[in-house]
């Protein structure tokens, strides 16, 4: 290290998820004064090495928070007491009650099929899409759509690359889930092993709906995710000015570091199937388009409004139900417990 070179760590507020983690890494790496960057979601930590001239910490950590701010994260040099707004849960308890109550009424008239036993249906594939775009699980696809728009819109290309990011991510979701769904029939699935990918799929969802309410930190180090290597290719792509870059990107967030995505991954495995492992993915990414679309073409982003804490805490209440309706269908499929639920 040269005398300019220094190391710093601070704390970092809004961190949810590891797709936090690798936006931060991804933001703040390409400054041209950062030469290393770490991020911890267990601490909410950033070290960083760089050369910073003779600035203070707190204007280091300004500097810093400046290309983090649009995503919703800020550095600083103290650490940030988290505070759970218990009020939010007032309004998110009924919303969630009632949209479960609406589904089961479509559910029982046959317009939609949200539940059934042992399975994720498409309705619950299409609705896991629509709350995994706007949580902050996919804050890193917003961020590759923005990152890419940025790139082409220098030379004037607006919407020809969005169309091809759109479309490449839609048609990929089809193509790789089905091959997911095929390699699920290769091994011939029996039913005990069926059973433990539906409760693995039902305890993701668990926990996935936990941490969006924002209330159990511990969750958090639950959480899975993709290898972060795959993901930071991914979104190194979406910097290169290439006339199929938009394509590749849409078809590289398949495998981005987003806990919905993965869950949906593993349950197309159990299908065995390579038409319903693809309608599966096909569907969740459908779910996932309008919101996504809408961030291509605006600044738009849940985390910035007023409500958001509602949105979230209501969004997490909805996954935590759809987790526990199908770990006690899973265990009533198998025999553990009788049937509980007829809808």
């Amino acid at each position: 290290m040269t005398n300019q070179t220094q190391k710093y760590s601070f704390h970092v507020h809004g961190m949810h998820c590891n797709a936090c983690v690798l936006m931060i890494e991804s933001e703040l790496g390409d400054l041209s004064n950062i030469t290393y960057v770490k991020s911890n979601l267990n601490n909410h930590s950033v070290d960083v090495i760089g050369d910073f001239g003779n600035k203070t910490q707190e204007q280091i950590a300004q500097e810093l928070s400046m290309p983090l701010k649009s995503h919703g994260y800020t550095i600083s040099i103290e650490k940030q007491k988290h505070t759970t707004k218990w009020n939010d849960f007032k309004f998110a308890v009924p919303i969630a009650l009632g949209f479960i109550v609406f589904f089961i009424a479509l559910q029982k008239m046959g317009i939609i099929s949200l539940i059934s036993t042992g399975n994720v249906t498409y309705g619950t594939a299409f609705i896991v899409g629509i709350i995994a775009s706007l949580s902050t699980c996919m804050a890193v696809v917003g961020g590759l759509v923005l990152s890419m728009s940025a790139t082409f819109a220098k030379q004037g290309d607006n919407i020809r690359p969005q169309i091809m990011f759109h479309t490449g991510r839609i048609i990929s979701f089809f193509i790789l889930g089905g091959i997911i769904g095929s390699i699920g029939s290769v091994f011939t699935l029996n039913t005990t092993t069926t059973f433990i990918l539906g409760l693995v799929i039902g305890i993701v969802m668990l926990i996935l709906g936990i941490n969006l309410l924002d209330t159990f930190h511990w969750a958090k180090k639950l959480q899975p995710s993709m290898p972060k290597f795959i993901a930071k290719y991914a979104h190194g792509m979406s910097k290169l000015n290439h006339t199929l870059t938009p394509l590749l990107v849409g078809i590289a967030t398949f495998f981005l570091p987003c806990g919905f995505t993965q869950s949906m991954q593993l349950y197309t495995l159990s299908t065995g199937s390579f038409l319903n492992g693809g309608l599966t993915m096909l569907i969740f990414a459908l779910g996932t388009f309008p919101v996504l679309a809408l961030m291509s073409f605006s600044s738009f982003s849940i985390q910035k409004s007023s409500k958001a804490g509602i949105f979230f805490k209501t969004a997490g209440l909805v996954v935590i139900m759809f987790a526990v309706f199908n770990i006690i269908n899973s265990l009533a499929v198998v025999g553990v417990i009788p049937p509980i639920f007829n809808f």
